[in-house]
């Protein structure tokens, strides 16, 4: 598997990337991804599809999330452990400080912006970047016959109701049958590439943890406790950042009593609200909880561990690349991974594409993500451009 000669990118043109990516990437994790893909591999050309492929399936298979993990990693990529620090910040920072503002406001005022209408001329068009991209990567990924079939029964596997398969089992398990299916059902010598020096780093950092994190009590929060709680949250946190707010729920309002659940639910609408990472909604309950210092602190506790997790992994990535067994294994994650986009994308457009209430098809919305798709099909325009629009008709229409 070979790639393109990695390009010398300057600082410059990193930071202003992942500054206009934080403050457009709407829609979750999966739309981080595809906005990044459209950017990175087809307008800029800074990695190849594959390499973009195996950066996104590495990020799925440590905890953090993985939106915030491929920008992490894109940066290692292009100018080592600084490009790491640097991109990962510049998609955080934008994001950090609009939630930010917003938590000031809600606690102010007692409100949230009204900004529906915004959001739901964003929806459509961010439905469509997830197709497109979602189509690139699927061509790009799926080479054969066993990749496709591992492919459709890990969708079948997160769609069919009342199995309550996680991603990350239908991609592990796509990738380890794809691995053994690839080297004669033999696992190599070379597998030591996963030793106790190398990948444990973060098993044995975050699985001991897990205890802590169903030990809580009732008591006044201290900064350091609120860091010290977002920071272990950050270790064991797999998959999508939606899945922070069991955590929240669980703990923070039913243990520490730190938040209501109102409170809670108040969080992650600011956090759905702004662009950029999920784990956003951290810095609301932070500032809820205990002003400036709070979303400071619980913010750099939630994203630290993915800085030190990527800078630990990213250089094994290399290696698994070239190894013909973990190269596999790789390339079966991929079908997992979109496998879990389609599925994500199947929730998305029917959320997305009714009215607000849920109750029919909005044929403007639908027609929003017709165009969008055209567009990017026909013309290739930027992705930024289709969100501002789109956004701007929402807000015109009330939709």
């Amino acid at each position: 598997m070979t790639d393109q000669p990695t390009p010398r990118v300057s600082y410059g043109e990193i930071a202003r990337l992942f500054l206009r990516l934080s403050l457009t990437a709407f829609g979750g994790p999966v739309a981080h991804i595809a906005l990044a893909e459209d950017e990175l591999v087809e307008r800029k050309r800074w990695l190849s599809r594959d390499h973009f492929l195996a950066l996104v399936s590495a990020t799925n298979l440590i905890p953090g999330p993985n939106s915030t993990e491929v920008m992490i990693h894109t940066g290692y990529v292009l100018r080592g452990i600084p490009g790491a620090l640097l991109s990962g910040a510049c998609f955080i920072g934008p994001a950090f400080l609009l939630t930010l503002a917003f938590s000031v406001i809600y606690v102010s005022a007692g409100a949230i912006p009204e900004v529906g209408s915004l959001l739901r001329g964003i929806s459509p068009v961010i439905v469509a970047i997830i197709a497109h991209v979602g189509w690139r990567l699927l061509r790009a990924a799926l080479r054969d016959a066993a990749l496709w079939l591992l492919f459709i029964l890990g969708t079948a596997a997160l769609l069919l109701p009342g199995l309550n398969i996680s991603e990350l089992a239908v991609m592990l398990a796509a990738g380890l049958l794809y691995a053994v299916y690839k080297s004669g059902f033999r696992l190599p010598s070379s597998f030591s590439v996963f030793s106790v020096s190398s990948v444990p780093l973060w098993w044995n950092l975050s699985f001991p943890l897990l205890p802590a994190l169903q030990t809580v009590q009732a008591a006044p929060a201290a900064l350091w406790d609120i860091f010290w709680y977002f920071l272990k949250i950050g270790s064991v946190l797999f998959g999508s950042g939606y899945i922070l707010i069991s955590y929240i729920q669980q703990d923070v309002v039913n243990g520490f009593g730190w938040l209501t659940t109102r409170q809670l639910l108040d969080a992650v609408a600011i956090g759905q609200t702004t662009p950029g990472p999920v784990l956003t909604t951290v810095t609301t309950v932070g500032y809820i909880v205990a002003g400036l210092p709070g979303a400071i602190v619980g913010t750099l506790g939630v994203f630290l561990p993915s800085f030190v997790l990527v800078i630990l992994t990213a250089p094994l990535i290399p290696r698994m690349r070239r190894n013909r067994f973990l190269g596999a294994f790789l390339s079966g994650v991929n079908a997992g991974v979109l496998a879990a986009i389609l599925v994500t994308l199947i929730d998305l457009g029917n959320a997305a594409l009714h009215t607000a209430d849920g109750s029919a098809w909005s044929p403007l919305a639908v027609l929003l993500a017709l165009g969008a798709l055209g567009l990017l099909l026909r013309f290739k325009v930027n992705a930024t451009w289709l969100i501002l629009a789109g956004g701007l008709i929402g807000l015109l229409t009330q939709l």
